[in-house]
């Protein structure tokens, strides 16, 4: 079974990656382990969901991501909800690989939270963490009930 991510979660995604990419001068050298978008999120959506309601939300969008990024399927959550690399150093990712992984779990993460707690809940839970990101150019803002006329 396919997951399917709307374009703008994937842009959004690639736009957080880049942003800690940018922030990150160690992004290369993780292994593949690290991903910083998911470190930011950590503490709110351990808050909201608990430490193993968050273990399990990474565990399946990893589950979710490793489709596009192969290399996912040598990462693993470990109990403390963090993620870890268990495949040996000759496959090891390039740079490449390594961003696009990223980006998919990243994604994936945001759309099972899109599907959890909706739309409006996870544009406010963005904005929190991110508060320069430009969120409104990524979500569809269908939630009417908002909007002041």
């Amino acid at each position: 079974m396919m997951n399917s991510i709307s374009p703008q979660m994937r842009t959004l995604a690639t736009h957080l990656i880049s942003d800690e990419a940018k922030a990150d001068l160690s992004f290369a050298a993780n292994e593949g382990t690290l991903v910083s978008a998911v470190e930011t999120l950590r503490p709110k959506l351990s808050t909201l969901m608990g430490k193993s309601g968050f273990r399990a939300l990474l565990a399946r969008a990893l589950a979710l991501a490793v489709p596009e990024a192969p290399w996912l399927a040598g990462v693993q959550v470990n109990g403390d909800g963090f993620l870890e690399r268990k495949v040996p150093d000759e496959l090891k990712p390039d740079t490449e690989q390594i961003f696009a992984g990223h980006a998919a779990l990243v994604a994936q993460l945001l759309g099972l939270l899109v599907s959890f707690i909706g739309e409006i809940l996870t544009i406010r839970l963005v904005c929190e963490t991110w508060p320069l990101l430009p969120v409104n150019d990524y979500f569809n803002q269908g939630d009417d009930h908002e909007k002041t006329n």
